[in-house]
């Protein structure tokens, strides 16, 4: 393997300049910083970063916790965070939980501080707050990143999307539309992280007089699968439905899936809207309505409050920043509901 000072010795100069191009610290001279690659790509030269992290005492890496790589928010959001480190000079480490609190607990343990030098958590029913605060103490920087309600900050620097409005433009975009007889499928418990963008949804219809009865609820998890079982489920309970929400993409996947097993036609028997906005929702024939995340914004975001942690002091305030609320984005799944329902 190519050293430093075999690079240094081809390109005439001392290990420390080579070291100043690659970091592209101190005053170089062009001329020189050409040699200087010339004689690293020449010689097939790759930095050690582990060395590079035990000579400064630091990793140059980020970690992103999430929950479920399964779930396809989740790799596209990795591409964003990843985006943002690399422009500020850090790898990123991602580390796949499983939805398992055991598993979180020894990531948080193994990068914390040693192989990475802060962590991005994603806001999820997994995360347990108690080991994060915990892991802030020892001194290892913790940004929690897709708080869904800013009005009541966590007890941890975050960066926060109002998803209760989520649920408000989703009830608003099925009212202007017609609806009146609707239903509702969360992609979490009644107490997990949906409940926020499920309660913008039944606040809104509550101000139009709509009711939306908790037998016109269902409960589960955030996969297409059982997006398909709880629209099965509300469909054959509460027949004349004209609209469902969906606290998430994937569940509204899964409506979409039993109202074709039904042989219910979207939007002209059954309206469907999600949140989020991954690829997928487009990808879907019909299109699937949704409400869009500031998906791109909140990596970003979470990757700047981050580099600010690590560099901050201790027993510094908690600070949280809010992206632009989410987008309606209408698309096929949605339209008015038959005159005779």
């Amino acid at each position: 393997m190519t050293t430093l000072v075999e690079v240094a010795q081809a390109a005439g100069v001392t290990a420390a300049t080579v070291s100043n191009v690659l970091r592209n610290r101190g005053k170089v001279g062009e001329e020189t910083r050409r040699r200087v690659l010339a004689a690293v790509e020449a010689l097939g030269y790759r930095p050690n970063l582990m060395a590079r992290a035990l000579v400064e005492g630091k990793p140059h890496t980020m970690a992103l916790v999430v929950s479920s790589i399964a779930n396809p928010f989740y790799p596209e959001f990795a591409l964003e965070v990843e985006r943002a480190a690399r422009k500020l000079g850090y790898f990123l480490l991602v580390c796949n939980t499983n939805d398992d609190p055991a598993q979180e607990r020894a990531y948080l343990d193994a990068v914390g501080g040693a192989l990475a030098q802060g962590v991005i958590v994603m806001n999820a029913d997994f995360v347990q707050l108690d080991a994060l605060q915990d892991l802030r103490r020892r001194g290892v920087p913790v940004v929690l990143c897709m708080w869904e309600r800013p009005q009541e900050p966590p007890p941890l620097p975050c960066v926060a999307v109002d998803l209760y409005q989520a649920g408000v433009l989703a009830a608003e975009h099925l009212l202007r539309l017609g609806h009146r007889r609707l239903g509702a499928v969360s992609g979490s418990e009644p107490s997990g992280n949906h409940k926020w963008r499920l309660q913008g949804f039944i606040d809104t219809l509550h101000k139009a007089d709509v009711d939306l009865p908790q037998t016109h609820i269902r409960f589960g998890h955030d996969t297409i699968d059982e997006g398909r079982n709880a629209a099965h489920s509300l469909l054959a309970g509460v027949p004349g439905l004209t609209a469902v929400f969906a606290t998430n993409d994937l569940p509204a996947l899964g409506v979409l899936q039993a109202a074709a097993e039904l042989g219910m036609e979207v939007p002209r028997d059954l309206s469907v809207i999600g949140v989020t906005d991954i690829q997928l929702a487009h990808q879907m024939r019909p299109a699937l309505s949704t409400v869009a995340m500031p998906t791109a914004e909140a990596a970003s975001l979470a990757v700047q409050l981050l580099q600010s942690e690590i560099k901050a002091e201790p027993d510094r305030p908690l600070p949280m920043l809010v992206t632009e609320p989410p987008k309606l984005v209408v698309r096929g799944s949605t339209g008015k509901p038959r005159a005779d329902r």
